[in-house]
């Protein structure tokens, strides 16, 4: 039995059936216009996939510009507005508390005592209409007896420069000299002043407003008059209003959601500052100051000897200043109790703040004469 495979045995038949010829030339052309379809065809698909590529890179890049864009300027009103503001006025007005009712944050600190404002701090409001930044400034006042009074007053009455408008606080049924004296620092200037009558909620009777405001304006040329009370939140809107109002055409100075330009540091020690004030009321003395010693961000991590996870934190170091020892004892209080507190109410501020965990050491230190001499004013910040 052969082994191989059976094939046609006849040479003749096989070599016909292998040179049969064949018609070729509608198979070429059918095959030719197949290949064409398919090409068009597979042309179309590219161009399409490629046209959307093309399409979902530009939407993914308008994307990625639009998160990182730092103002965010597709939600800004065409005729966006942005300018400084000055808050200036009398000690005890409640510049502070305005401000930070503006803003509905805390960051200025407050209390029942003249002049707790010593620094020029910025607070910034952005919406969609418009950025104010505020400048919170210590009180003006005429008594200057030491260097620290005069850096406040040098403070407030600078902030007058290079700002768009001017916020003039007045309380609603007290006129003392110190407001006339702001009065005519103003004068001095070009600024556009707005009067704000704070406190109007506690006047007896309410139609004693308009005379109030008729007698402000015959003193002094004012932009607007607006009566507001910061601390009940009560016609904060339209004073918004009045400010955007004054304010020029410009693009956001800041980032749309900063709040302000001082540094952590600066705002813990401000935090301590008023905690001691409010706690100690009127046993503390003026003299006494904050300087932040340590500031340091830990990152979450394991403890290498416990192997327990441990949160982010951060750890702040501060010292207070007074002048005699008689002050210290009264800021440490029985046993450390009110420093304790002190301590306390500050970190639940500051994590709220700073929204992060906080963990504080307070020291207390004398420092005789230093609210009277310059190097140690410029020293602690003044």
């Amino acid at each position: 039995m052969s082994n191989h495979t059976d094939f046609p045995s006849n040479n003749e038949d096989n070599t016909n059936a292998m040179t049969q010829k064949t018609d070729v030339k509608p198979i070429l052309e059918n095959a030719e216009l197949k290949s064409a379809e398919l090409n068009s065809e597979h042309s179309e698909n590219n161009e399409a996939e490629s046209n959307d590529v093309e399409s979902n890179d530009v939407e993914n890049d308008l994307a990625i510009e639009e998160f990182f864009s730092p103002n965010n300027s597709a939600s800004m009103a065409d005729d966006f507005k942005a300018g400084y503001v000055a808050i200036v006025g009398r000690p005890n007005v409640g510049k502070s508390t305005l401000m930070n009712h503006l803003l509905g944050q805390k960051l200025s600190i407050t209390s029942r005592k003249p002049q707790t404002t010593r620094h020029r701090i910025h607070g910034i409001l952005s919406n969609h209409e418009m950025q104010a930044v505020f400048v919170d400034t210590p009180g003006i006042h005429r008594n200057e007896v030491r260097a620290i009074n005069e850096r406040m007053n040098k403070a407030a009455v600078s902030a007058l420069v290079d700002v768009d408008l001017v916020l003039f606080v007045v309380d609603s049924d007290q006129w003392r000299d110190d407001d006339l004296l702001v009065l005519q620092k103003l004068g001095d200037t070009n600024l556009t002043v707005v009067l704000v009558i704070n406190k109007a909620d506690t006047l007896k009777d309410k139609g004693s407003v308009l005379p109030l405001m008729e007698t402000f304006n015959d003193s002094f040329d004012f932009a607007d008059i607006v009566p507001v009370s910061a601390l009940k939140n009560q016609n904060l809107d339209r004073l918004q209003e009045v400010i955007a109002s004054h304010l020029p055409i410009a693009a956001p100075i800041y980032d749309t959601e900063q709040i302000t330009d001082r540094s952590e540091r600066f705002l813990a020690s401000e935090i301590i500052r008023e905690k001691i004030m409010r706690s100690a009321g009127d046993e503390v003395p003026y003299d006494l100051t904050v300087q932040i010693d340590g500031f340091k961000d830990e990152p979450a991590h394991t403890d290498p000897k416990t192997g327990r996870p441990r949160k982010a934190c951060t750890f702040i170091d501060a010292t207070i200043y007074v002048e005699r020892s008689g002050q210290k004892a009264i800021v440490i209080g029985d046993k450390g109790q009110r420093i304790k507190q002190v301590g306390m109410d500050a970190r639940k501020d500051m994590e709220q703040l700073f929204d992060k965990k906080i963990m504080l050491t307070l020291w207390v230190k004398v420092k005789r004469g230093w609210s009277d001499d310059e190097r140690a004013l410029t020293s602690l910040g003044y």
